[in-house]
């Protein structure tokens, strides 16, 4: 008898696609394109005094579970301190939200969006390096800036100025 089902996803420990954005790092485990579009799982390596400035994104729900350290959560809801061992789910909606390592020593996230599609945004926007490489983040003039913005867009994110959440 054949088996007619899908088999299993399986990153190894070294594979899957590398990105440095912001000054972070984000593996890609699973992309949309392997799961039917369902979701993609990224873990993330958040720099000390890293993390993405303020943003949304009403037809993705992102999750994240802190591996390792400890993670600052903005949203239009508050502030939520995320250590080891803790959850944070990000609903669809569009809620702006962000979040920041601001401790000295990396933090490390694991991602999951719903549906697939954000990974998307990263693989277009950052640039690839090897797993565990930080790079400086890169300077962002109001070119930059606009690029970023238009970028976003093409990909259902919206990005707010860096003190939008401090209101």
């Amino acid at each position: 008898m054949e088996n007619t089902k899908p088999a299993p996803i399986v990153t190894g420990p070294a594979e899957g696609q590398c990105i440095s954005m912001a000054g972070n790092n984000y593996r890609i485990l699973v992309t949309g394109k392997e799961t039917g579009d369902a979701f993609a799982v990224m873990d993330f390596l958040i720099a000390p005094g890293g993390g993405p400035g303020p943003h949304a994104h009403a037809g993705f729900q992102e999750s994240f579970y802190v591996v390792e350290g400890e993670i600052e959560f903005k949203s239009e809801a508050g502030t939520y301190i995320a250590k080891e061992g803790s959850f944070v789910t990000i609903p669809k909606g569009g809620m702006v939200h962000q979040f920041k390592n601001k401790t000295d020593k990396t933090a490390r996230m694991l991602c999951t969006v719903v549906p697939a599609g954000l990974e998307a945004f990263f693989m277009e926007a950052g640039k690839p390096v090897e797993h565990g490489v930080l790079l400086p983040p890169a300077p962002m003039d109001a070119a930059s800036i606009k690029a970023m913005q238009a970028l976003g867009e093409k990909y259902g994110q919206q990005l707010f100025p860096p003190d939008f959440l401090d209101k």
